[in-house]
């Protein structure tokens, strides 16, 4: 077994053909699974399902591909250490983020990112879910709340505040609540978007020479969607109150056009990680990647 055999593993798991990989290792097809199946007998496992019509990777497989696909980074970044720095470092990055960081500042960052590397190129996502970052060939994701799966590493890059607010035409309208419970008899938008939380809204008061304590209160409204942007907005037209990232109404709560309430409650905070899957070895691009995000995250520390 050597490394090139393995490169030639990580070809066929991320392609999930063997054509298309012996395209890329230009090789033969009967040559490269000639190989694959020589790298299979010396582990003494089987990497790969074969079928007909698809193939896929074994639990073995899984685990080996992790590993196998930094190989090619380190031999970039051995390339790199005797080089140019921004000019060694090539490759290609796939990286998952939410919706609203990636538009208030991922997407600036990580342009400003390639624009320092320039032979580095990085296909984002945009999007909320969960995400299998092995199954789906990504190399990183951020990420917001508990990291649950042990085969994960969590960088944590900032916290995020939550706020309850609504526009100032709700308050004329219906009055400001001041106690939790009088959210009951409020339009409460409810944001989805959560494990849990969507309908029970959680704070900590703090009262005068007693130790912090948990509260909830169960809403109810006319409006529930997995979207902040989509809560925002008809809470920006006055139609009920939300409780959302800060970082998603942070201008509108410096306009005017919003107003928090209930200040006497400690919102909730959740933590906001860079993910990627257990590694003895990081390539030196993905530290780069996920050092400059954080940068950019503190550059924006007041919207959070």
């Amino acid at each position: 077994m050597n490394s090139a055999d393995l490169t030639l593993f990580v070809y066929v798991a991320e392609t999930g053909a063997f054509n298309k990989a012996a395209q890329l290792a230009d090789l033969s097809t009967p040559a490269l699974s000639k190989r694959i199946s020589k790298l299979e007998q010396d582990l003494g496992v089987q990497l790969i399902h074969r079928t007909t019509r698809r193939l896929s990777l074994t639990e073995a497989g899984e685990s080996l591909y992790v590993h196998a696909k930094n190989i090619e980074g380190q031999v970039n970044d051995a390339v790199a250490s005797v080089s140019a720095f921004s000019q060694g470092l090539t490759g290609h990055i796939k990286i998952s983020v939410p919706t609203i960081s990636g538009e208030l500042l991922l997407s600036e960052a990580i342009a400003s990112f390639c624009d320092t590397y320039p032979n580095i190129s990085v296909d984002m996502r945009l999007e909320n879910g969960f995400v299998n970052l092995v199954e789906e060939g990504l190399d990183l994701a951020v990420r917001t709340g508990q990291l649950e799966d042990s085969s994960l590493i969590a960088k944590p890059l900032i916290q995020s505040s939550w706020v309850v607010c609504c526009a100032p035409s709700y308050i004329e309208k219906y009055a400001e609540p001041s106690q939790l419970e009088e959210l009951k008899s409020h339009n409460c938008l409810a944001y989805t978007y959560q494990a849990q939380g969507s309908f029970d809204w959680r704070f900590t008061k703090h009262e005068s020479g007693q130790e912090a304590q948990e509260e909830s209160v169960r809403i109810s409204g006319s409006l529930a969607t997995n979207n902040a942007q989509a809560l925002r907005k008809a809470a920006l037209a006055g139609f009920g109150i939300v409780y959302v990232p800060r970082c998603c109404v942070y201008e509108d709560l410096q306009k005017g056009d919003l107003k928090e309430i209930l200040i006497d409650y400690k919102p909730r905070q959740l933590g906001v990680y860079a993910i990627y899957p257990v590694t003895k070895y990081l390539p030196t691009k993905l530290k780069l990647l996920i050092e400059h995000i954080k940068q950019a995250y503190q550059d924006k520390k007041e919207y959070f």
